[in-house]
């Protein structure tokens, strides 16, 4: 391969294409790696597509005299932005508000490459240097922050990161198809547009649309009043995952942040990305380097995007949307064919899934009634009767690749959700498939351990979670322990749990710990609820109300409650075990002591 494969990120690449100045200029919190995975490979391309000039320049130094924002020149169109894959804050900090120690995204995994407010800052320092050019903004920390929001960090309401970033436009949700439209209008315009679908930008007066509007509270509202805050959210929410979505209008001061309805992308639509001529590999310039997110992700193909599990601490269904976009199997073939080519592969395919791994292809059988549908979530607190459930497509595309001569074997690396696998349709086929679906899963496509995310035990929390029944966890347990003994195999089902959820008490965690004790886990894969922009949990870690019933809701919020909680997990450590003991005492729990510790 040469440089130029790849797109130009110092002045020197710019020179070897023959190119004096550029159209547009990304700057990325994330190192550079040319694959369909990472945002800012994907949002150069697109630009690329449309017949623009980009330079990407990746993890520019804020530090110094600025010269990584200088060097690339004045952009003919406009500077864009992009924190990368994580929001930065989520990034940089744990839970508990301590430095992380490495940085997934960044060469050799090591921190200090990225400011925190990623966004923010890039976009002030361009703002300053140069003042007269447009500044586009994206990714999920612009995204997730595109109205008032609460902040876990400052542990305060914040308003639009327009405001903040001082910039023209802010790019939503997966920003192929805004791109795509800002690219064509601007060359026609010479200016940023106002009317583009899935964007969000500050005006003093509101434009006439064709679109419906919902005003929403002001900030100012939103800062004397968490109830009217959490109206807000419940407005966001619902008109983020609908097919009809209004335009959602919020005054701040003197002026209105105006977010566009999102656009309703197709399957088509994914496989245009995805046939983008990436290199799939990082930039040259990390050569000896190791980016730790590429290595995971490097052998995997993504099938599908949007979930519509809607999970309370999750942001994939407000940033993706609800509705599954799924990629043809000519596109996944196409991929494979290319990861064939990579010099290190081997035959193995470490994930073939999603944001889930098993909604590949799944809709509503009636699309009329998806249209009209006021649901976050096709799943929770009940499969949607409309939901086709069936596993067919998915059983089709995992034998077809297995099919191929080159494949060895392809694993499920992504999240299953086991609701959607045990779900009792009416249609006995369906039943059936999918009953054939656990088994290939189980037997064929497990690379030593599957991941699943129950959450929780407790019906309480799943339910403030939109999580299943921790008794479906147990059906599928079962079905997966009755595969392995009939296929011989020892592979092992890793459990992931949260503590400090709202709705979760101590006295939940030490019920989990028993169940989980008795299930024979010691549970490896757990974190702490982290409050991030934009989620259901997070509006209820704040205001202390949920946004759907206006009913309080308990959050551990306080070190000692998060840790109080995050204890229970580790029972079998003995530093916890006279902590433990005094608090089942405490909670009048006498009769888990035996049960836990025993």
């Amino acid at each position: 391969m040469q440089l130029t494969d790849w797109l130009p990120t110092t002045k020197k690449e710019l020179e070897i294409r023959g190119w004096d100045e550029v159209d547009v200029v990304l700057f990325s919190g994330d190192a550079y790696v040319d694959h369909p995975s990472f945002g800012g490979a994907v949002v150069g391309r697109i630009l690329e597509s449309e017949g623009l000039r980009v330079a990407l320049v990746p993890q520019p130094n804020w530090r110094d005299d600025l010269r990584d924002f200088k060097k690339m020149g004045v952009p003919r169109m406009f500077f864009a932005i992009s924190a990368g894959a994580m929001d930065s804050m989520v990034n940089h900090y744990t839970a508990n508000k301590r430095l992380r120690s490495d940085d997934a995204y960044s060469p050799d995994g090591k921190t200090g490459f990225r400011p925190d407010r990623t966004t923010i800052t890039y976009a002030n320092i361009l703002r300053q240097l140069y003042p007269e050019v447009p500044i586009v903004i994206g990714g999920i920390e612009a995204s997730l922050r595109r109205l008032t929001h609460y902040d876990y960090w400052e542990d305060r309401l914040m308003p639009s990161i327009l405001v903040d970033s001082k910039a023209n436009l802010l790019i939503y949700g997966m920003g192929e198809l805004p791109l795509r439209e800002l690219a064509r209008k601007f060359k026609e315009t010479h200016r940023i547009p106002t009317d583009i679908k899935q964007t969000a930008y500050i005006a003093r007066t509101t434009p006439h649309s064709e679109w419906n509007d919902i005003k929403l509270h002001s900030h100012e509202d939103c800062l004397k009043s968490k109830k009217l805050y959490a109206e807000n959210f419940r407005n966001i929410e619902e008109q983020s995952t609908r097919e009809d979505s209004a335009r959602l209008i919020q005054n701040y001061r003197d002026q209105a942040i105006i977010v566009n309805p999102p656009f309703a992308m197709k399957g088509e639509d994914l496989d245009a990305t995805y046939e983008l001529p990436f290199t799939r590999l990082p930039h040259p310039k990390y050569k000896g380097k190791t980016i730790p997110a590429y290595e995971m992700i490097k052998h995997s193909v993504n099938i599908h995007r949007g979930c519509m599990g809607g999970c309370a601490f999750c942001t994939i269904s407000i940033h993706q949307g609800r509705k599954i976009i799924s990629r043809s199997e000519e596109s996944i073939l196409k991929e494979i064919e290319k990861i064939k080519e990579l010099p290190d592969f081997k035959g193995y395919l470490s994930d073939l899934g999603g944001p889930s791994a098993n909604m590949y292809k799944m809709h509503g059988k009636n699309t009329e009634l998806c249209k009209k549908c006021h649901r976050i979530t096709c799943v929770h607190p009940n499969i949607c009767k409309n939901l086709n459930t069936s596993h067919k497509a998915l059983l089709d595309l995992y034998r077809k690749v297995d099919r191929l001569p080159y494949i060895k074997k392809s694993f499920i690396g992504s999240g299953v959700r086991y609701d959607l696998c045990l779900h009792q349709s009416d249609d006995e086929n369906t039943n059936r498939i999918n009953r054939e679906y656990m088994h290939e899963l189980i037997a064929n496509h497990v690379s030593g351990k599957l991941k699943i995310a129950p959450e929780h035990t407790a019906d309480n929390v799943l339910k403030m979670m939109r999580k299943p029944s921790f008794e479906m966890f147990r059906q599928f347990k079962k079905i997966f322990d009755e595969v392995n003994e009939k296929e011989h195999k020892k592979q092992l089902l890793i459990p992931y749990f949260m503590s400090s959820h709202p709705g979760c008490t101590a006295e939940n965690m030490a019920a989990l710990a028993a169940i989980t004790k008795k299930l024979n886990f010691k549970l490896e894969q757990i974190q702490d609820f982290t409050p991030t922009p934009m989620t259901l949990a997070t509006e209820m870690y704040y205001t202390g109300l949920d946004p759907y019933t206006m009913k309080p809701v308990f959050t551990a919020k306080s070190k000692n409650e998060k840790l109080g909680q995050r204890k229970f997990f580790f029972w079998y450590q003995k530093e916890y075990r006279n902590q433990i003991i005094a608090d089942l005492k405490r909670m009048g729990r006498n009769d888990l002591i035996n049960k836990i510790l025993g």
